[in-house]
């Protein structure tokens, strides 16, 4: 009888030693993945002053008159007197992002809201080279010019700012580059409830040849892993929403991510062919406009705002999430 007994401790000896490391053994992840904060709670409840985050990709022409109808609408909405960010989702002035273009087509429009924009880099700005324009233009607002990606917080919201340079070229996007090893450690140390990336090039669109690009995938990856809520892109010159969904595109209406593609500041527009992408809500390829985030501390509202003459429009509200449970080694 007493073999049965040492047994029977034994196995609870083994199932306590178990649980003691689990979470060590459960926590243990590759080099470029740092360990997560505590979870954070979001702080307080929605208000009718929230900030506001609004912007548009692919803006400014001296060939178009598009990009001063938007700003007409950026106008509009930080004259409410509430807490407006601008932020742009890359190729800013056309062609080349040289600062004489960003001076003559971007500043007589959307240039008004400089000194409240937050601005992200795209491919036609480093025709240049190394998008002097665009660094010369918007100053420390920018960031460090031999990165082009930072962060800052906007009310609760962690708003996150990376570089697809020229398609991933100028700037590596790559699993293990120092853009990506900088946003996981970036994500980590971040305190935020809810958080919003803006860049470029978009994961999925239902106007690219290949449906959106693969270079951007180790973005989603890692965001995607400290509990994202939405991705802002260009490029395409159209509007699109997507349901939330993961970086292989699932759906997943629990922790996936909501994308928005908004190439619609002004330059011009591409039509987008049936059949749409998976997961694709809503698309409009014949209106210039921008997009406008409330940032509640635990939710959002989104709306695409069209300019003057057209009626295109879409909202919504979507909700905060915790990061998914990590995966077992």
């Amino acid at each position: 009888m007493s073999w049965k007994l040492w047994g029977l401790l034994g196995v609870f000896v083994v199932a306590a030693l178990y649980w003691t490391f689990q979470p060590v053994i459960r926590s243990s992840n590759s080099e470029t993945t740092p360990a997560r904060s505590p979870a954070p709670t979001p702080a307080g409840s929605a208000g009718p002053n929230d900030p506001i985050l609004i912007g548009a990709g692919d803006i400014a022409s001296c060939q178009s008159d598009g990009d001063e109808k938007t700003a007409e609408l950026l106008d509009q909405v930080v004259a409410t007197g509430i807490q407006t960010t601008v932020f742009t989702a890359g190729d800013n002035a056309y062609e080349s992002g040289t600062l004489q273009e960003y001076e003559q087509c971007y500043g007589p429009s959307w240039g008004r809201h400089t000194d409240r924009t937050r601005p992200a880099l795209g491919n036609h700005d480093y025709k240049t080279g190394n998008a002097n324009g665009h660094f010369q233009y918007f100053g420390a607002a920018a960031g460090d010019p031999s990165k082009g990606y930072y962060s800052f917080d906007l009310g609760g919201w962690h708003i996150i700012v990376l570089n697809t340079s020229d398609h991933c070229n100028a700037v590596s996007c790559a699993t293990g580059s120092d853009q990506e090893k900088w946003l996981r450690s970036d994500l980590a140390a971040s305190g935020a409830y809810c958080t919003l990336a803006i860049w470029q090039d978009p994961r999925f669109s239902s106007s690219a040849r290949a449906g959106g690009s693969g270079t951007v995938k180790s973005f989603w990856d890692a965001l995607y892993d400290y509990g994202a809520e939405v991705v802002v892109n260009g490029d395409e010159h159209n509007y699109e929403r997507f349901a939330p969904q993961t970086a292989i595109g699932a759906a997943d209406p629990d922790f996936g991510m909501r994308q928005f593609v908004v190439g619609t500041g002004g330059r011009s527009l591409d039509i987008i062919e049936p059949p749409r992408r998976p997961n694709s809500e809503i698309t409009s390829d014949d209106t210039f406009g921008v997009l406008k985030f409330t940032l509640h501390p635990a939710s959002y509202d989104w709306e695409f705002i069209p300019v003057a003459g057209f009626r295109f429009h879409d909202s919504g509200s979507g909700a905060c999430h915790a990061a998914p449970p990590p995966l077992n080694d």
